[in-house]
């Protein structure tokens, strides 16, 4: 059975899309299968981060309404076949409810081995749908103070629902840290999550979405190290993680 993964921030400009698709990608150049859902209605941008912007005809409500099966409306990425992508509509029917999203996710569990679900800022219906049937959460921050609030929120909404949720500190730069005299350890208390990633602030995260190649296929540096050590922990790998002080 296929792990649901939701990835959400709280606050927007986190850089959580990107995430999704760094972490989802790596999974798939580990050899797993992954479905990315974007389920951030009416700005979904996931496609872009992906490379995908021109294949995704289909989206999540036609699958979830029963006008399209799952296995059709999905894209397979051409340069990683393991990963697959959902997009999501412009505008979401009110007949699409948690009860159906969560019977698409059945049907995914069965054919994947993680689906990576990119969820709506802010903690309002989007949000809510976008995580009624996920099995682990990743909550994105930066470590700017508002950020780390606002994840805060989340975490005491997603606390009763999802049994495992983790911090990824995202757009981190080192100089600001040693600027502002903290460490990923304040952001961890703030947060009150464990961490299980650290990402560094890196051009190349917009280079390759501008390319419309995900991260991890433009070399193992900087950010795309990240993500796939985010990958390799979700995996159960012992991995160190960054420390950035």
């Amino acid at each position: 059975m296929g792990i649901v993964i939701a990835v959400t921030s709280g606050k927007g400009g986190t850089g959580k899309t990107s995430v999704t698709g760094g972490v989802a990608s790596c999974l798939a150049r580990l050899g797993k299968r992954v479905l990315c859902i974007d389920m951030d209605i009416g700005l979904r941008n996931l496609d872009i981060s992906l490379g995908l912007s021109d294949r995704a005809l289909m989206d999540f409500s036609d699958v979830a309404e029963g006008r399209c099966p799952l296995a059709r409306a999905a894209v397979t990425h051409p340069d990683l076949p393991n990963l697959s992508l959902l997009t999501a509509p412009m505008s979401l029917s009110p007949d699409v409810t948690a009860t159906r999203i969560r019977a698409l996710l059945r049907t995914a569990r069965d054919r994947y081995d993680y689906i990576m679900i990119d969820s709506p800022a802010g903690l309002g219906p989007g949000f809510q749908l976008a995580v009624c049937g996920a099995d682990r959460a990743l909550v994105v921050a930066t470590n700017d103070a508002s950020s780390l609030r606002d994840a805060q929120r989340t975490v005491s909404v997603l606390r009763n629902r999802i049994p495992r949720i983790h911090l990824v500190v995202n757009r981190v730069q080192p100089r600001l840290l040693r600027r502002l005299h903290t460490t990923i350890d304040d952001a961890m208390d703030a947060a009150g999550l464990p961490l299980i990633g650290v990402i560094p602030e890196d051009r190349r995260v917009i280079l390759a979405a501008n390319l419309g190649r995900p991260l991890i296929l433009e070399g193992r540096q900087g950010a795309a190290n990240a993500c796939l050590n985010i990958a390799k922990r979700l995996e159960g790998y012992r991995v160190p993680v960054m420390r950035i002080r």
